[in-house]
């Protein structure tokens, strides 16, 4: 008995225009769920089904095992055609066995995890069919009333019993009950549940920015990822404020957490450099301190982006692979094509703008670089 994953990948998008391909966390969206279903040491096939010869090659230079495309016809691609004409489509064509278990999984669930695939398919023997879902656990009102609870009698939230809902990221079936039913599901019904980011619905960029921040932290990707960390100077490792005495003599404040994440960094290898539009000797000075690998002042660099261009053939890396934390239009082309950007909740407008950056809670000079690394780079 075959355990087969099957996962449908439509060319077009409502929301996000070209959302299974666009790139979420370094890979293509569809990427993490096709890799989760060949992960699984249960499934013995994995095919994705598209109406696309673009994400056909997309695809296949994953290089994953297990994994085969499958080219869906006209009828089965159309805006009004149900993912069941799909999932019978493929089950005709290739003739599957009926007793085979057919895992349908939603390649836009980048939550989806191998132990979440893997015990669904462990639980079908009690019943026919496996529906993922998370736990709502809230106080639910209609025009009516509270449907839940009383609210004159109102228990912790935590107390709850709450419900669960579908959250769409896979259903699991066998063969013979989907060409039976001509349904995803049918018959008892057993629960699989998930956690709580996997209800996460993407389809706005609000959504999309949200989902990808919190699955770069579950997954601690960047800690791999990352060869270079480079940080602006003031409005980001200071607050931007210049001190001044009577002297005419000039201080500036820096942040002590911040120094420890330019540590954590060096110990795991990872080179670190300050990049700064100044031409003080206070870049030096706090450079020479934090033992960074880079110092890029005003007076030795053409621009910022070109700058770690540089850095990056000297090094034999790419773009993708630097983080970097700036504040503001100066850093606006540098962040716009880094791997990872971040800056502090402070930076200009136009530099919180920027896809895919992540905005610390912390204003420049107050530990925002360490909150930075805290959150997207150190695998504690």
């Amino acid at each position: 008995m075959k355990k087969i994953a099957f996962i449908p990948i439509r060319s077009g998008s409502k929301g996000i225009k070209g959302k299974n391909i666009k790139e979420f966390n370094g890979k293509p969206l569809c990427y993490w769920t096709i890799k989760c279903s060949s992960d699984s040491k249960l499934v013995d096939e994995v095919y994705v089904s598209t109406d696309s010869k673009e994400i056909i090659k997309i695809v296949e230079s994953f290089q994953l095992p297990k994994v085969k495309t499958f080219l869906r016809s006209k009828e089965t691609s159309s805006d009004s055609s149900s993912t069941e004409s799909a999932m019978l489509e493929i089950i005709e064509k290739i003739d599957f066995d009926k007793e085979s278990i057919f895992i349908l999984i939603q390649a836009t669930s980048p939550f989806t995890k191998v132990k979440d695939i893997d015990g669904a398919i462990q639980k079908i023997s009690k019943g026919s069919s496996v529906l993922s879902v998370c736990n709502f656990n809230r106080f639910i009102w209609d025009k009516q009333g509270p449907l839940n609870y009383d609210f004159l009698n109102r228990n912790r939230r935590q107390d709850q019993n709450g419900f669960y809902i579908e959250n769409g990221a896979f259903y699991v079936s066998y063969v013979a009950d989907i060409i039976k039913t001509r349904s995803r599901i049918s018959g008892k019904i057993i629960f699989q549940i998930m956690s709580e980011e996997a209800s996460i619905e993407i389809d706005t960029k609000l959504d999309w920015q949200l989902a990808e921040f919190l699955h770069l932290k579950q997954n601690k990707i960047i800690s791999n990822k990352v060869k270079l960390v480079m940080s602006d100077l003031d409005g980001v490792l200071t607050d931007g404020g210049v001190y001044c005495n009577q002297n005419e003599e000039f201080l500036k404040k820096f942040n002590v957490k911040d120094g420890m994440a330019f540590q954590i960094l060096r110990e795991k290898d990872i080179k670190t450099g300050i990049i700064t539009s100044e031409t003080s000797q206070f870049s030096d000075v706090r450079a020479n301190k934090l033992k960074v690998d880079f110092l890029l002042k005003g007076d030795s660099f053409d621009g910022k982006l070109e700058s770690i261009k540089k850095i990056c053939n000297d090094l034999n890396i790419d773009l993708s692979e630097v983080a970097y934390m700036g504040d503001d239009i100066n850093c606006y082309e540098l962040l716009s094509e880094v791997g990872y950007r971040a800056c502090p909740i402070d930076a200009v407008k136009k530099i919180k703008k920027i896809d895919n950056i992540y905005i610390s809670p912390l204003p420049g000079g107050s530990g925002c670089f360490r909150d930075f690394i805290d959150n997207l780079i150190y695998d504690s």
